[in-house]
């Protein structure tokens, strides 16, 4: 019989702060971080990669923790969905979604909003066509695109917007 095998060390950026852990060879990202840590804002749509509910920020860039392995974390800066009210895009994105009534049931919202927060650093002033084709990974099942599309896109507006004289 053979031994099964044995945890590996990591240790990345979590949010910001430091983490080193112990993980099992093939232990997922979203399973990780939601039993493990447990920061269950992420969440698990589909498990292959075609729904984005479970998109998080990895050195910036959206990818999606149901494909991940843990030890791809490795020395990289990982940001979840707990991670926007610190950061003064993801608040405006988190403001957006409220006052655009773009939330439903919310399953799908974690990702859109770090999918939608690494588009606007990249991209500030995107309009509607590029938020659009930026979102085209991330399904939601509830509201048929267009408040979300209108939360994204009034959050760019505003990140581009004159700020006013007092």
């Amino acid at each position: 019989m053979s031994k099964p095998p044995e945890n590996a060390p990591i240790s990345f950026f979590l949010n910001g702060s430091p983490l080193s852990l112990s993980v099992a060879p093939g232990r997922r990202v979203v399973d990780l971080l939601r039993e493990d840590l447990p920061l269950t804002g992420t969440k698990e749509g589909c498990g292959t990669g075609e729904c984005g509910a479970c998109t998080l920020l990895v050195d910036g860039l959206p990818m999606l923790s149901c494909l991940m392995l843990a030890a791809q974390l490795e020395g990289r800066n990982i940001e979840t969905v707990e991670s926007l009210e610190k950061d003064p895009v993801g608040e405006k994105l988190i403001t957006s979604f409220e006052e655009k009534g773009a939330v439903q049931c919310g399953y799908c919202i974690p990702g859109m909003e770090m999918t939608a927060l690494a588009l606007l650093r990249k991209h500030p002033e995107a309009d509607r066509e590029d938020i659009r084709k930026g979102l085209s990974g991330n399904l939601c099942r509830c509201t048929g695109y267009v408040k979300i599309l209108d939360a994204v896109e009034d959050t760019a507006k505003n990140l581009t917007a004159p700020k006013e004289m007092p």
